[in-house]
């Protein structure tokens, strides 16, 4: 018999061994206490009756954390996620071969005894007791279950997690009794579908479905003998066992495996001794886990599901209750991606701007009256390598985009017109629009203190000296006239176009709304997202009404239950007839302004272009009745000016909006509407407007604004500078290409 202790008292053996006689007495048959002669004990051992019976008797069984599969808006398979790569099958759909070598491996009296095996028990404390540590242990099939049951509960918190298997006395007791409550809740065949379900096989591979997906590239129902023994020899320890890096002890564990099955008369000797000859043959198939792994370049959109899946409140109070379900997984999210619209937009993309370039482009395509997300790609691939990002250069900061989006230049200007035209200026509205002028001494404001330029220190200037006014909106929108605008919001204030873009959802980058002053209100000098943009053009071709942007149209959990999933809110921003003229004036910058190089000849389409200071951003947004996209070109950091510069192959001596981002779009989507409807904008009648007498004098009655000095080159507004923090990603994601969108942008109109 063993000796007690130094100092006094049982040895854990025999304490075991006393509280199991004690359980026994009670009628609690109670098993699995083979704990090492001289382990640690840990918890207070509860080693009476009382103590057991105060134990919770519900064992809580979470659904276990599965992929979740996200599919494109034909069904198709974008990507799959998961915290722990598993799915659940049920036992009909396992292999008889992988039944059988489990139980005989792990509890060969698995159908025999009840959630705890007595006789296994006494052998393995009679075996233990002989050699003074744990040569034997006795836990049953279900007791590993109880087991792996806290081990899924707790997650990947490393402290749940060792508590979760601490060998200790009190640990193993309460064990005991949740196999108890299983046994009589669950019986021998689920017990044995959700074990084989639950527990890990090694590789990433949870459960036994993945298992067999990992090695051998088939489902649990097709596994053979040898396959079966040899999962079955991975669960006692899967890194010691793994057949990928160390085939030779795969391959003895296996055999001991099959041995065993021969043993209890699964299969006769004849038949272990033949799978034994066999060599392992694997066909292993790398976890394919994460939005690194979407098709046609569709990670930032992937990722973009899961960050507005983990941003909603349908989907539970809080961030970390929705975190919490979207690790569990086992979802299938059907999205609003269309794979015709997102293969054209990568396909233009990889055109048009290469990977290792210095700049970088995103394109985002929005459905006009839905809001629904069509397509989303960038030049800077999905990944941590070299010319990669996990920044997301379509979306704003707090979806894991840059921090502040990126200045939008003249694409800015139809809010400023729109706003005009709902203020009640005519769409023949005209303005002197000189070469340069300072800004005005004074604008009004929201708040109702003035915006005022102190001693007429900000000016502007058109792109070229030619462009000298009067001009009507319909040419200055063509011409993307700087000075032109900057006189409609003298006429209008700043409080119009302020209204008008907060009816669009036009924020910053960074999620704060516009500063209140002339350059970003006209001149777009402040940064703005491509989805944003294109959600805000998209408005002008729904006639006026706005949708919020949404990228998901269905969730169904593993069980087949349908959640429900945040809707766009679609409100009216303008009336019809101002939308209608927007289209008309923007049409004309396809026909014949800015834009020409972006115009689709076979259907109805309008857009805009953009081109901010020193050239180091070119927009081009642009839309049709059934379809809006937004193309931004640039350097993430802001630290490229885009003159003297080769994109995609081509040199380019100075770059346009019109010239870069243009053709993009149109690649875009000429693609994505190939073989789609062609419908028409609603016509407007917009007249010619008054002839003025003397060029530079405006209409009758309107005064032209003084011309002066300056410009010529130069940032206009002195004093304004890029933020401090301008490089660095949304959402601390690391990564390179990290963006700031900075202000005092000024437009280069083209």
């Amino acid at each position: 018999m063993p000796k007690k202790r130094s100092g006094g008292g049982l040895t854990g053996t025999q304490q075991a061994a006393k509280f199991l006689g004690v359980s026994v007495l009670s009628g609690a048959v109670l098993a699995g206490i083979a704990l090492p002669a001289f382990g640690v004990l840990g918890l207070a051992a509860k080693g009476t009756v009382q103590g057991f019976d105060e134990i919770p008797a519900d064992l809580k069984r979470p659904p276990l954390s599965q992929r979740t599969t996200i599919l494109d808006a034909e069904g198709g398979q974008i990507a799959t996620v998961y915290s722990r790569d598993r799915t659940v099958v049920e036992l009909k759909d396992i292999s008889p071969y992988m039944q059988n070598a489990i139980v005989a491996v792990e509890d060969a009296r698995f159908y025999e005894h009840g959630a705890i095996d007595l006789k296994g028990v006494l052998r393995a404390l009679n075996r233990n007791a002989q050699s003074g540590g744990v040569a034997q242990g006795a836990s049953t099939l279900t007791q590993q279950y109880v087991k792996n049951v806290f081990v899924e509960e707790a997650g990947d918190d490393p402290d749940k997690v060792a508590q979760a298997t601490q060998q200790t006395l009190g640990r193993k007791i309460q064990e005991l009794k949740y196999a108890i409550q299983v046994e009589e809740e669950l019986g021998k065949k689920k017990i044995l579908e959700n074990y084989l379900n639950i527990t890990f096989f090694g590789q990433q591979a949870y459960g036994v479905e993945a298992a067999a997906k990992r090695y051998f590239s088939k489902s649990a129902k097709d596994l053979n003998l040898e396959e079966s023994a040899m999962l079955a020899g991975l669960v006692q320890s899967p890194s010691r066992y793994d057949p990928v890096n160390d085939v030779e002890e795969a391959t003895k564990r296996r055999n001991v495996v099959l041995q065993r099955m021969a043993a209890v008369g699964d299969i006769s000797q004849a038949e272990a001794d033949r799978a034994k000859a066999t060599p392992i043959k694997l066909k292993v198939s790398k976890p394919k886990n994460g939005c690194i792994t979407a098709v046609d370049g569709a990670g930032f959109f992937c990722d973009y599901v899961r960050e507005a899946f983990l941003s909603s409140p349908v989907f539970g109070k809080d961030r970390e209750e929705r975190n919490k379900i979207w690790n569990r997984g086992g979802l299938t999210i059907r999205t609003t991606l269309d794979p015709q619209a997102q293969k054209a937009t990568q396909a233009s993309i990889t055109e048009h701007v290469y990977q290792s370039d210095k700049v970088a482009t995103a394109v985002t395509m929005v459905q006009p009256g839905t809001g629904k997300i069509l397509a989303m790609g960038q030049s800077k691939p999905y990944g941590f390598g070299k010319d990669e990002t996990q920044i997301n250069y379509s979306v704003d900061k707090r979806m894991g985009g840059s921090n502040y989006g990126f200045p939008v230049g003249s694409t800015f200007k139809p809010f400023v017109a729109a706003a005009a035209l709902e203020q009640g200026r005519p769409p023949t509205q005209t303005y002197s629009a000189p070469y340069e002028m300072p800004y005005p001494s004074s604008i009004s404001t929201c708040s109702g203190k003035p915006w005022v330029n102190y001693g007429d220190k900000q000016r502007l200037e058109n792109e070229n000296e030619t462009e000298v006014g009067p001009y009507a909106l319909q040419e200055a929108m063509a011409k993307s006239v700087n000075t032109y605008f900057v006189q409609m919001i003298e006429d209008i204030g700043l409080c119009p176009v302020v209204e008008m873009t907060n009816k669009l959802g036009v924020v910053q980058g960074n999620g704060q709304k516009l500063p209140e002053e002339p350059s970003p209100l006209t001149l777009g000098s402040t940064g703005i997202s491509p989805l944003t943009m294109a959600s805000a053009y998209a408005t002008f071709a729904n006639r006026g009404t706005y949708c919020t942007p949404i990228a998901i149209e269905s969730i169904k959990t593993a069980d087949g239950k349908s959640l429900e999933v945040p809707k766009s809110s679609c409100t009216k921003a303008m009336s019809e007839r101002t939308a209608d003229s927007i289209n008309h004036l923007l049409r004309g910058v396809v026909d014949s302004g800015t834009g020409r190089a972006a115009g689709l000849g076979d259907r109805d389409n309008a857009g805009k272009t953009g081109t901010t200071d020193f050239r180091k951003n070119a927009w081009f947004v642009g839309y049709t009745p059934n379809l809006s996209g937004a193309v931004w070109v640039g350097s993430a950091s802001q630290q490229v000016e885009m003159e003297y510069i080769t994109i995609g192959g081509q040199y380019h001596e100075k770059v346009f909006g019109g010239q870069v981002p243009g053709p993009i779009w149109k690649d875009a989507m000429t693609g994505a509407l190939e073989g789609k409807d062609s419908p028409d904008f609603v016509r407007v009648d917009i007249p010619d407007a008054p002839k003025p007498d003397d060029k530079g004098k405006g209409k009758p009655g309107d005064d032209p604004k003084p011309g002066g000095g300056g410009g010529g080159g130069q940032s206009p507004w002195p004093g304004i500078s890029l933020p401090p923090d301008l490089i660095g990603g949304g959402n601390g994601r690391g990564g390179q290409g990290n963006n700031g969108g900075g202000n005092g942008g000024w437009d280069r109109n083209r």
